[in-house]
């Protein structure tokens, strides 16, 4: 009996834990228009985006112009939010290609660095970022995925979470200005 104990929890935490791998980045390798940061973020970008707490509802909109460069392997994001209530807000980033689609990526708000790997038409980008709300800060895990819809636009679907914990959801969307 104890052996069948010890076999089914084994079997019930694999299913637990494969459960939370999601999905692999490498299953959209066949989907175009390719992507390379390098040549999508270089330049001026606009984007709008949201924020949905858990149960889905709306609770922060805003507007995103991002001043970005590359210099070599090397690039620069200047990211320059407006929020629906007037507040602005900065984020620079400094990201590092490192061959086979990896990326890495620093900012001031981001605890550590960031990692991403690009395949075909997506991105899986994951950070932790210092979030300030109401006088405190908290560290939470951000789960990217962008997808790379045509030369000029781009879409991002992040999964925010704490200790495992769904917190909510950041939908963006990215116009290239030529």
């Amino acid at each position: 009996m104890k052996k069948w104990l010890v076999l089914f929890a084994t079997v019930c935490l694999t299913t637990l834990l494969s459960g939370c791998a999601g999905i692999d980045v490498s299953r959209y390798q066949a989907q175009t228009p390719a992507l390379d940061l390098r040549t999508y973020f270089n330049g001026t970008i606009e984007g709008w985006g949201m924020f949905q707490n858990r149960s889905g509802e709306v609770v922060k909109r805003f507007h995103v112009s991002i001043d970005a460069k590359w210099t070599g392997d090397t690039g620069i994001l200047d990211e320059a939010f407006t929020w629906a209530d007037g507040s602005k807000t900065r984020r620079v980033w400094t990201l590092t290609a490192l061959g086979n689609g990896r990326y890495t990526g620093r900012a001031d708000d981001v605890i550590g660095e960031a990692e991403g790997v690009a395949s075909g038409n997506a991105l899986r980008w994951r950070y932790v970022l210092a979030l300030p709300v109401d006088g405190s800060v908290y560290h939470v895990d951000f789960d990217d995925w962008m997808f790379l819809m045509d030369d000029q636009v781009m879409l991002n679907r992040s999964f925010m979470s704490k200790f495992g914990i769904h917190l909510g959801e950041l939908t963006l969307s990215f116009r290239k200005v030529k």
